[in-house]
């Protein structure tokens, strides 16, 4: 008669690791960092949580390997080309991160914290590896590498955290319900500030409304790019 131990032997061996982190993903992708949690993920493929466990390890590390999954995943899609414009492939490395956190909401806060807390971590070396040989065919100097690549990671990460889900944000604002409405009511409430106090709120409310996040993003690219090629 098989014994407890057999039969979890057996299970563990018929769910792949994959599927777990495919399970996990869904769930942070349909309620954020709270609705993964290793009870809704055992009910959600029907196993137990020794499974989950011995498969991948505790909940923090399910949210580091969705992370690295999705990254590792979006920069794959995005190859570096040989003898491309250091520029354009920065912009492309870019964007595939800014289209993956906007798939994934919750993705722009663990990605800011994989990289600050985890720096050998594979979603940081990852990164900076990528954005790094584009600084270093831009002709930026040696001396300025970290700090040109810090740089433009920094303004990566804190310019598609604005689209990002924040957990224990209680505002009841949500941009991404109805962005038009949003943009709408954020244009008519600085209409009404005082243009004498306010001149810049009144001079850009109109471009607010207007704008397009995605190319609002490559324009500070742009504005990067072009300030390291000064140091050169």
């Amino acid at each position: 008669m098989p014994t407890r131990a057999s039969r979890s032997e057996r299970r563990n061996q018929v769910l792949s690791r994959e599927q777990i982190i495919e399970a996990a993903i869904e769930l942070l992708d349909a309620g954020g960092e709270g609705a993964l949690t290793v009870r809704a993920l055992s009910e959600r493929l029907s196993t137990g949580s020794g499974a989950i466990s011995y498969h991948v390890g505790k909940r923090d590390d399910l949210l580091d390997t969705a992370t690295e999954t999705i990254v590792t995943a979006a920069l794959a899609t995005k190859p570096a080309r040989a003898g491309a414009d250091p520029a354009d492939e920065i912009r492309v490395v870019a964007l595939a991160l800014f289209d993956a956190i906007a798939e994934h909401q919750w993705l722009a806060t663990r990605l800011t914290l994989q990289i600050i807390r985890n720096p050998v971590g594979l979603v940081t070396v990852e990164v900076f590896e990528r954005i790094g040989r584009q600084v270093d065919a831009l002709g930026v100097p040696r001396a300025h590498w970290f700090d040109a690549a810090s740089t433009l990671v920094h303004y990566i990460l804190g310019a598609v955290s604005q689209n990002a889900r924040i957990e224990g944000d209680t505002s009841a604002i949500d941009p991404q319900a109805d962005r038009e409405d949003f943009f709408d009511a954020t244009f008519a409430a600085w209409q009404r500030l005082d243009p004498e106090d306010y001149p810049f709120i009144h001079a850009i409310a109109g471009q607010a409304r207007e704008h397009d996040d995605r190319e609002q993003f490559l324009t500070g690219i742009a504005i990067v790019v072009d300030s390291l090629t000064r140091l050169c």
